[in-house]
């Protein structure tokens, strides 16, 4: 039965389909794939639903059974951060010229263009570089498309990379290193700091080395002090150094230019995203406006360009014939998804914070940690490790009381709180340790009630 919504799906359709490209089943389009990923029986499932109604119903039901951040008090973060979502960003994003046009046909731009030019120089300025390309799926992806950059760039196979990055960005990065193109080297933290130790990055350095990528403020929420330091390494032995940054910081500290970054990557999420079941979770890359930067980008650009109309200028693509879309197999990287209209989100998010409002909302966030982080920390049996030089996320160690990380976030889950991140499966030299993100929407409040079902949890 042809399925009503999609018009290319009879069989005549089909049949005249694979005619024209040359097959005879639909099968020879995915030899690539190995037999034995492929399902040898029949999956089963319900027969298909055709009345609206009852599938609304369905859903719903399921929808239902979500526990979310808006009935309860949430304290996780790794990667997907709740903070405040202005009403402006979900108005402009839900409006028809912005959700509905197909991305690439000019007849479909109605104020497009320039909504992803605003949002690339607004970007640009935040982290202190020229060059934006419009962004990728996650900040993994971003990362593991700014090594290849940098192997491509450097004619080499080697990058150094920390120990403590998030094991999922981690996991994107060595799917994008592929089967032995990029070769991926751990460097050590110093467990007194949680910070990159420079000595060890210089003694993995080498010939071989294309670039140094760390974050700052690293995965376990640690400010990369010697930040410049490793950047100055790196560029000792003719490597590119990259940095992931969480953009939200940056009204509070230095952006990655200042102190010797050739490469920053990082999330889009914070700048008016809702956290989305894990999802709009997009990934950014900057560089300085440098030819050898720019022709190495998989990403797609968008630029100023004069008219055939004198004095008037237009916004379009540039670039094009490098990524994917312009060249298919051919472009520097396969780009994949993206989130082109969250990117729009990111614009109007930017333009409403401004200079003055980044550094209010940094400021606002750092005290807010450290005042929970204080407060945790005054918990009997309760440490909190490197109590200072983070920003928004900070590690609990519970090591002190007797529980596991698990059994205090289920107790914490019966008072109505999300628990900070349990580390100890991705992390095991930490112990009991927990990752906890404080952001501007919590209240003084919101941490007493933490800590006193903390001091609950423990003394159970």
């Amino acid at each position: 039965m042809a399925h009503p919504y999609m018009p290319n799906s009879t069989p005549d359709a089909k049949t005249a389909m694979m005619r024209a490209i040359g097959i005879s089943d639909v099968d020879e389009l995915f030899e690539q794939i190995p037999a034995g990923h492929l399902a040898t029986e029949p999956i089963a499932l319900d027969t298909g639903v055709r009345a609206e109604a009852t599938v609304r119903r369905h859903v719903r039901r399921l929808l239902d059974r979500n526990d979310g951040c808006v009935e309860n008090l949430n304290f996780l973060g790794a990667g997907c951060w709740q903070h405040y979502v202005p009403a402006v960003c979900d108005e402009i994003a839900s409006r028809s010229e912005f959700l509905t046009p197909v991305w690439g046909t000019p007849s479909s731009d109605h104020g497009r263009n320039q909504a992803w030019f605003e949002y690339a120089s607004q970007l640009g300025e935040l982290v202190g570089m020229d060059f934006v390309g419009l962004p990728v799926y996650s900040w993994g992806a971003a990362a593991g498309h700014a090594i290849r950059m940098a192997a491509r760039i450097t004619g080499r196979h080697e990058v150094i990379v920390p120990d403590t990055l998030d094991p999922e960005r981690l996991a994107v990065i060595r799917t994008y290193c592929g089967s032995g193109e990029v070769t991926l080297v751990l460097a050590r933290h110093d467990p007194a700091t949680g910070r990159l130790d420079p000595a060890d990055v210089e003694a993995k350095l080498s010939d071989a080395t294309a670039a140094v990528y760390f974050e700052t403020p690293n995965h376990l929420g640690v400010i990369e002090a010697e930040a410049e330091k490793v950047a100055r390494l790196a560029r000792g032995h003719g490597a590119e150094t990259i940095v992931g940054v969480d953009p939200i910081s940056l009204g509070v500290l230095k952006p990655p230019s200042a102190y010797g970054a050739d490469i920053a990557v990082g999330t889009t999420q914070p700048l008016g995203v809702h956290m989305n079941a894990g999802g709009g979770v997009g990934g950014f890359i900057a560089t300085r406006d440098e030819e050898r930067y720019a022709r190495e980008y998989p990403t797609l650009q968008v630029s100023l360009a004069e008219t055939t109309v004198p004095g008037q200028r237009t916004f379009g693509m540039t670039l094009f014939h490098q990524t994917s879309y312009g060249s298919r197999e051919e472009g520097n990287d396969w780009t994949g998804n993206s989130v082109y209209l969250w990117t729009v989100v990111n614009a109007v998010y930017m333009a409403l914070m401004g200079p003055q409002g980044f550094a209010g909302i940094g400021e606002t966030i750092a005290a807010n940690s450290a005042y929970a982080a204080r407060r945790i920390g005054e918990i009997p049996g309760l440490r909190v490790l490197w109590p200072s030089g983070f920003f928004k996320e900070f590690v609990v160690d519970f090591g002190g009381t007797g529980r596991t990380v698990a059994e205090v976030n289920e107790a914490l889950r019966a008072r109505g709180i999300f628990g900070g991140k349990d580390l100890s499966p991705d992390f095991p030299e930490l112990g009991q340790a927990a990752l906890y993100c404080v952001t501007e929407i919590h209240t003084a409040e919101d941490i007493t009630a933490l800590v006193s079902a903390l001091e609950e949890a423990v003394a159970a």
